[in-house]
């Protein structure tokens, strides 16, 4: 592990500015021109440039530059922040990841997570580390490869051009081509690659030594350049498919981290999530846990505009409950504070649009917050009196207990499902 780093915590849409002291640390000038250059001409998503600073946006979880961990978590409510403010949220964001299998929670290793986190980053590697281990302990599976080089041996087939080429001088060397049954393959190079960059990012002391364990169990790898296209040429089967878990964390360990090709001095791993996404992800599957009498969709689509030369635009919202259905449901989902309890007129635009196009009895909007139900009407567009198309504005208190969190979403829903099926519109 490198040198001490330094660790802040901010919330979502929460600014750094230069010379700002968090938690004891001073964000310095280094610091800020890293993250400019990992933002580059295209921008990322995570944070927006600002003066002298950065202002992050609705994206959570860990940016590391160099000795500086910066981490970015969720806040649904305009309570002042604290440090316990911070361990409640940071508890919050890994059940939440939890719950929607953000995480590998049924890995193959089946082990029990036993650290306090101080970051998700910290989650991972340890969900790694328990894979390795268990890959290690199962026995490291063994592939067939073609190797082509000069040997003291006759061994698989005479590359007689090469050989005559480059042993002309050198009799006793055989230039050949032959199959090697061995643990040196592309599944292994990955995982290899994966623990070395744990060793250098891991801030978690207590998981240090088993890092260090397995830099000695795991065997040597050859170092390979690892893209997008890398694990695109994995094919898991029967024999590899243990190995599935550990791989799916390399991929977001490996493809996240950016080393500095410049000076090497602010390397930058950027292991964040979209909480719009997470939330939406979250409400669906709490939905689909607890009701079961119905038939639940995420992403439905529907054809909605094609201009005479190009691709159609399609409308798709977050849930549908009853496609098609006479009692069809609605559901869109907003990660952010209700403002006086009222929202935005172009999400209650796009509500409406949903009502037309699937055939709705209801549509309702979901979001964090303190615990309200506003059941509100459309106005007809023809004579400007109130229609049968309702739009109902649900929040739900965030919970630290999130199966109960779950429990409550569901009741919201529940409750709106069953009035609109008992009372039918006119």
């Amino acid at each position: 592990m490198s040198s001490k780093r330094n660790h802040i915590t901010v919330f979502e849409h929460q600014q750094i500015k230069v010379s700002q002291t968090i938690n004891g640390i001073m964000f310095d000038d280094s610091k800020l021109k890293a993250l400019q250059s990992f933002y580059g001409e295209k921008g990322v998503p995570y944070y927006s440039l600002i003066h002298n600073g950065i202002k992050f946006n609705q994206y959570v979880g860990i940016i590391q530059i160099d000795n500086l961990l910066i981490e970015v978590l969720p806040k649904a409510d305009k309570k002042e922040s604290s440090g316990s403010e911070h361990d409640t949220w940071r508890n919050i964001l890994i059940d939440m990841m939890r719950a929607v299998d953000h995480l590998s929670i049924n890995s193959t290793s089946k082990s029990h997570l036993k650290i306090k986190y101080n970051t998700i980053l910290d989650l991972y590697i340890e969900l790694f580390i328990n894979e390795i281990e268990y890959l290690i302990h199962t026995g490291l599976i063994k592939q067939y490869r073609k190797e082509e080089g000069n040997r003291p041996t006759l061994k698989g087939n005479l590359i007689f051009s090469k050989h005559i080429q480059q042993n002309l001088i050198h009799k006793e060397r055989f230039y050949v081509r032959h199959t090697t049954y061995d643990n040196e393959h592309l599944f292994h190079f990955i995982l290899h690659s994966t623990i070395l960059l744990i060793k250098q990012i891991n801030t978690n002391t207590i998981l240090q030594n088993r890092i260090n364990g397995l830099s000695i169990l795991f065997p040597e790898m050859p170092s390979i350049n690892i893209s997008e296209s890398t694990f695109q040429r994995l094919i898991f089967n029967r024999k590899n498919e243990r190995y599935r878990s550990a791989i799916e964390i390399s991929k977001l360990l490996l493809l996240k981290y950016h080393p500095d090709m410049s000076c090497g001095r602010n390397n930058i791993l950027a292991l964040m999530f979209d909480m719009n996404k997470l939330w939406e992800r979250f409400i669906y599957v709490s939905i689909k846990k607890h009701i079961k009498e119905c038939t639940i969709s995420a992403q439905t689509s529907k054809n909605f505009w094609q201009p005479e030369n190009g691709s159609r635009a399609t409308i798709r919202p977050d849930i549908v409950i009853n496609n098609g259905n006479e009692n069809c449901f609605v559901i869109d989902t907003k990660w952010k504070c209700l403002e006086n309890k009222n929202p935005s007129i172009n999400d209650l635009r796009q509500m409406y649009v949903y009502h037309e196009y699937f055939n709705a009895k209801k549509v309702a909007l979901v979001y964090p917050g303190e615990k309200i139900i506003i059941n509100g009407t459309f106005f007809n567009c023809n004579n400007n009196n109130p229609s049968n198309k309702e739009c109902s504005i649900l929040t739900s208190s965030v919970n630290s207990v999130i199966g109960e969190w779950q429990k409550q979403i569901c009741e919201l829903v529940t409750k709106q499902l069953s009035s609109h099926t008992n009372n039918p519109s006119p």
